[in-house]
């Protein structure tokens, strides 16, 4: 139910019916729109003390009082400023027109706009130019022009203050300009809102302040200029009006009222300034006295207001303001005369609306004087009467109440006929409502109330309130949003995310890509000659040579994949050996030898162990969707579980894969695009039989064991393989098998090797020989295991193990102390001893080190034997720099870059000499099948004085097809362990 705002009684009869008439007029206009009247109310008969006509006044103000708490949009005009009728019916005009009308800012929808009229408004600000004063100096063509240039100074616009300074015309342009920018129910008003919504929702209040100082300022200059200059005039829906309307056409230049078109701007301007030069002219002539002038200049002005009301409730529009303003406009006049201007008003508006029989909203509540006449001065037709009609209802009859709506009704009837041109000296808009000086006099009237007007469900579009909650919505969604984006993403925000990486279990997984640093304060430094690069400086390096990269350079992608991140620092060694080798190669080519194709390196993360490698090759293979300069994988150096679903998902983006030190035996057989330079399973065993015959047959009937790791969510494959190739291994040797042994791991990661190592020596004998397929991490547990376990302590024991202990530097602090019984055989993918290109570790060195501040490099503990530094001794470096060297070298023909279909093909014939791991070449190899040439070598480690020593047993270079023999120059080998072909 509506809420009541407002009750009283006017204490006049009189004001009954004409408040019941005005409240229906003003309630009904939304279920079945009315024809609006203008009503002017007359005393019955003249009173020489101006008592009945002061009644009058105050019923109309009455009127007024009880409709105003409702939020009506209303106007009170009491009378015009000007020297004459004419000029005060002008200045009413301009009261409504410039004036801010009542409850405009607390009504149904936003306040009325008047482009016509302020058109109108700027050629009569420019119209002296055209005036008499000129008239006898300047043609006509001189005239118009003069008109023109001053309407183009106008803009087209009327000025705020023509009598104002230039300084308070900026200040009011500007104070107009940050109004609308702000104003959040205009268009710009809501964009800036949103925008600013949106950088504070995505960058935080620093962000939103400086963007919204920005947008402010944008927004700001295309409002001003939007408001300054008159581009696309012809298209305004005023400059349309002006040009289409028929009230003009007599008028104009050219009477077509059709020259106007919005595809012919030159067309439609001729048309705007022809009939803009004959209205100024009207204008001068009505300013001149001209009666003819007047009438038409007051009518056109009179056309232009209804037609701005028109529009205002015009249907069918984007903002739906027919639907939202639910009752008409209301101008009250207290007091219409000759002499003010207002009945002169009122027969403008009557004239108009006859002349064009359109509709509009305006509801004109008037009282005259008795002594008045809505005739103008000589009208052949005699005055409205002034008495009420003496067949009219009685007092007592029923109908009296309502005699105002009565009349109404009759004055609808008749409105049709009366708008003839017959009955043209007829005011047939008007509905006289005499009142009689009895109903006047009596101090007596009904109560009346008033409810609030209500607001329609469309008044939620474009309102202030609705475009707060809006706002305020989108600024939480905005702010969930973009907090879930920094949650999923690793550079995600609202608006532009980089969705080449995700966060998953707080790691970055994926393609490094934009801003993204996987490597960021990783203060993990290399070893040896390393020391003091950190993994940090590493990754900035790759982007530096990344960034020197130019827009008409030549270049190719190639991709790390590998383990950049771990819980602890500690574990992503691999990673920060296996990407400095990249870096290395990256260095070489882009600037020692300054390749005319590029390189460009990104880091792709498969997070700690490689356990997310899908999701990375995923990010991986959509990049090279996109980016198609990526040709090719290097590293994939670890075998999970899901090493082949990874692998496949390359394949699928037409990726070839150049691993370092994966060793898996099944990825060649199974994946065309894959290329290892490491050793597979099979072949380490292989070659550890050689040693693990001789020991064999020293020691006839002894007995051997495998002790692997069990697959957990580690997902660690590469120790179920070396499992299944150990024990192949060991049979072939000639020991006696004994039941395989496994171990897990307890929930921080530490090894279970006491329950399986006790069960190994507890047998009966003790096992001679163990294959270890665990971990590296592992290794220092078991040692520590076999060195106190009763039934192994004291016994001699050979511990054979594949590659990964190779990663191993007891060197720099890492604790492992062999019993002296216990041999250790490891194999190594890297034989660098065995190759010696004593340069490249040397230029290694120097590269490295311009990474570090001045004068804090770190000297190669032995020069002459540089791959021995615990800088290269693990291997990864020097495979990843060959990886990267093989997969660049088929990325080119010439000095032109090939795509990755063409590098996968010439992976496949082109050789690789003079590599540090010797000549690595896929040439002849099949797809799926064996690969078959490379390097390694065989370790013993043993325990003595103390430390740690490790010699190299035997091994052979990359590309080599020799037996396997002791290392050149190496003395004092044990005759009893020294590969040789049988």
């Amino acid at each position: 139910m509506a809420r009541e705002v407002w009750s009283g009684s006017a204490g006049i009869e009189a004001a009954d019916a004409v408040f019941e008439l005005m409240r229906r007029l003003i309630d009904n206009f939304r279920d079945n729109p009315p024809v609006t009247p203008l009503v002017v109310l007359q005393a019955g008969e003249e009173d020489e003390t101006g008592t009945l006509d002061r009644r009058v006044a105050q019923v109309v103000e009455f009127v007024r009082q009880g409709h105003q708490p409702r939020g009506l949009i209303a106007a009170r005009l009491d009378g015009g400023g000007g020297a004459d009728a004419y000029s005060s019916a002008i200045d009413l005009v301009r009261q409504l027109c410039e004036h801010p009308w009542d409850n405009q800012n607390q009504s149904q929808y936003k306040a009325f706009g008047f482009p016509r009229s302020r058109l109108l408004r700027a050629i009569e600000q420019a119209a002296p130019e055209v005036g008499g004063d000129v008239s006898t100096v300047w043609s006509a063509a001189q005239r118009r022009e003069r008109l023109m240039r001053r309407l183009a100074e106008l803009r087209w616009r009327p000025g705020r203050d023509p009598d104002g300074t230039d300084e308070e015309r900026r200040v009011s342009a500007v104070a107009d300009t940050v109004g609308a920018v702000v104003n959040p129910s205009g268009f710009v008003g809501a964009m800036f809102i949103a925008c600013l919504s949106v950088l504070l929702g995505e960058g935080g209040w620093q962000t939103a302040l400086w963007g919204g100082a920005l947008a402010l300022a944008a927004f700001g200059v295309v409002h001003l200029l939007a408001r300054s200059a008159p581009p696309l005039l012809w298209l305004r829906r005023a400059s349309r009006w002006f040009a289409t309307t028929t009230f003009l056409a007599p008028s104009s230049d050219r009477p077509a009222a059709a020259e106007w078109s919005r595809w012919r701007p030159t067309k439609s301007w001729e048309t705007i300034r022809g009939r803009a030069f004959a209205v100024a002219q009207q204008v001068v002539a009505a300013q001149a006295g001209d009666a003819t002038a007047r009438q038409f200049h007051l009518e056109l002005r009179v056309l232009a207001l209804l037609e701005d009301l028109r529009d205002n409730f015009r249907p069918r529009t984007l903002d739906l303001r027919r639907r939202k303003r639910t009752v008409p406009p209301v101008v009250y006049l207290p007091c219409a005369t000759e002499d003010d201007g207002g009945l002169l008003l009122l027969r403008a508006i009557s004239n108009v609306r006859t002349r064009r029989s359109e509709v509009d909203p305006l509801l004109v509540l008037a009282a005259i004087p008795a002594t008045e006449r809505l005739r103008p001065p000589g009208s052949a037709e005699p005055g409205l009467p002034v008495a009420p009609r003496t067949d009219g209802p009685a007092p007592d009859d029923p109908e009296h109440a309502f005699a105002a709506d009565a009349r109404y009704q009759e004055w609808v009837t008749g409105l049709n006929v009366g708008q003839s041109p017959g009955r043209s000296a007829a005011l047939p808009w008007i509905l006289w409502i005499p009142l009689s000086a009895e109903e006047l006099r009596r101090r007596h009237s009904a109560q009346h109330s008033t409810t609030r007007i209500r607001r329609t469900a469309a008044w939620l579009l474009w309102s202030r309130p609705c475009l707060a909650v809006v706002l305020a919505i989108a600024l939480a969604l905005g702010f969930l949003g973009n907090r879930w984006m920094a949650q999923r993403y690793c550079e995600g925000r609202l608006i532009g995310s980089n969705t080449d990486s995700v966060l998953v279990g707080g790691e970055c997984v994926g393609v490094a890509t934009g801003d993204v640093r996987l490597a960021a304060g990783n203060g993990l430094e290399l070893y040896g000659a390393g020391k003091g690069v950190t993994f940090d400086a590493v990754e900035q390096a790759i982007r530096a040579e990344n960034a020197k990269i130019g827009a008409e350079d030549k270049y190719v992608t190639i991709v790390y994949a590998g383990p950049v991140t771990a819980a602890d620092e500690a574990d992503t060694r691999k990673g920060l050996e296996e990407i400095t080798g990249v870096y290395l190669y990256q260095h070489y080519a882009n600037v020692s030898t300054h390749q005319p194709t590029k390189i460009r390196v990104l880091l792709a993360n498969a997070g700690e162990n490689m356990l997310q490698v899908l999701p990375m090759a995923r990010h991986i293979a959509e990049l090279a969707r996109r980016d198609r300069s990526v040709v090719g994988v290097v590293g994939l150096g670890r075998d999970t579980t899901e090493s082949d679903d990874a692998v496949e998902i390359l394949k699928g983006a037409g990726l070839p894969v150049v691993s370092t030190t994966n060793s898996g035996s099944h990825l060649a057989r199974e994946l065309s695009n894959w290329f290892g330079l490491a050793a597979t399973d099979e072949e380490e065993a292989d070659a550890l039989l050689v040693v693990a015959r001789q020991l064999a047959r020293r020691a006839e009937g002894a007995r051997a064991v495998v002790l692997a790791r069990k697959v957990g969510s580690e997902k660690d494959f590469y120790t179920t393989e070396q499992a299944r190739v150990g024990k192949q291994m060991l049979d072939r040797a000639g020991f006696k098998p004994l039941p395989s042994r496994s171990y897990g791991l307890s929930p921080n990661g530490e090894p279970e090797l006491t329950d399986p190592v006790e069960d190994i020596c507890a047998s009966d004998p003790v096992p001679r020989a163990l294959y270890f397929a665990g971990r590296v991490e592992d290794v220092p547990n078991l040692m520590s295991q076999l060195g106190s376990t009763p039934g192994c302590s004291g016994r001699p024991i050979t511990v054979f193990t594949g590659d990964d202990l190779a990663k191993s530097n007891y060197d720099e602090g890492e604790s492992l102390r062999i019993p002296p019984e216990v041999t250790l055989y490891h194999f190594a993918l890297a034989p660098m001893d065995l190759v010696g290109a004593a340069g490249f570790y040397e230029d290694a060195h120097d590269v490295l080190g311009d990474l570090l501040p001045a004068g804090k490099a770190t000297a190669l503990a032995e020069p002459a034997r540089p791959w021995e530094d615990a800088l290269f001794s693990s291997g990864q470096t020097v495979l990843a720099y060959s990886a990267t060297a093989v997969l660049y070298r088929a990325s080119k023909n010439g000095d032109a870059p090939q795509t990755a279909p063409e590098t996968w093909a010439d992976l496949r014939w082109r050789p690789n000499p003079n590599l540090p791991v010797g000549t690595v070449s896929f040439a002849g190899s099949q797809p799926y099948a064996d690969q078959r040439g490379h390097a390694y070598k065989i370790v013993r480690v043993t325990y003595r004085g103390h430390k740690v020593r490790s010699v190299t047993v035997c091994g052979r270079p990359a590309g080599s097809d020799e037996p396997l023999s002791a290392p050149p120059g190496r003395e004092g080998a044990d005759p009893d362990t020294v590969c040789r072909e049988e």
